[in-house]
């Protein structure tokens, strides 16, 4: 699993919310938390910074294999 999805995941599990829970409190749709937790490699990174803004991070360039 890549790191954003476990991210994502594992704060989700610890807020006590389900995934569609989240995904009403986000304002995103279920089937695009359910692949951001899969570790769907095209998901849309403007998604992905409003999934991660829910705890307060976003996404930044990184050289690969630096996590």
């Amino acid at each position: 699993m890549n790191p954003i999805a476990e991210f994502v995941k594992k704060n989700r599990k610890a807020a006590g919310l389900t995934q569609k829970e989240f995904a009403i409190r986000s304002g995103l749709g279920l089937r695009f938390v359910r692949e951001l937790e899969q570790g769907k490699e095209t998901v849309r990174m403007d998604k992905v910074n409003v999934a991660l803004g829910m705890f307060g991070m976003e996404a930044a360039p990184a050289r690969k294999g630096e996590e």
